[in-house]
């Protein structure tokens, strides 16, 4: 009888363990609140580096002079309202009747303070992946 008791006492005690503890919830819900910071910061920058791959496409699309592939990129850009490139900065070359369209850019995110994420954005039209854009940032 008496081992009967013991147990039933120690089951309570792990029984009264169970569960979270206030530190252990607020721990848990600052990680979420920071990472969900991260999350609200980074996303509009993710998004317009995608209008831009989609502007540079529609740019090489309507073909025709470089000047006439910025101008076209500076209208789809700014549907998208992207400012953190315009057609000047696009690298437009001209391989065997093809043209390419690349880009390569830096965006700052800043989280809180002195903190920030740097991003370094950079895409292409051309099949191969090959980015004179990257290319010429490298050399310079």
């Amino acid at each position: 009888m008496r081992t009967n008791a013991v147990e039933r006492n120690r089951s309570r005690r792990f029984g009264a363990e169970r569960g979270v503890s206030l530190s252990g919830l607020l721990v848990v819900l600052v990680v979420l609140g920071a990472l969900a910071l991260v999350a609200i910061k980074v996303t509009p920058a993710l998004l317009e580096y995608r209008a831009v791959k989609a502007a540079i496409v529609k740019a090489k699309a309507e073909g025709g002079t470089v000047r006439e592939i910025q101008q076209a990129f500076d209208r789809h850009a700014g549907v998208n309202d992207v400012g953190a490139i315009s057609g000047r900065d696009l690298v437009i070359t001209r391989d065997e009747q093809d043209v390419q369209v690349s880009f390569a850019y830096e965006k700052r995110v800043p989280l809180a303070g002195n903190v920030s994420l740097l991003f370094d954005f950079a895409g292409t039209t051309d099949p191969s992946g090959a980015n004179a854009a990257k290319e010429a940032a490298k050399a310079q």
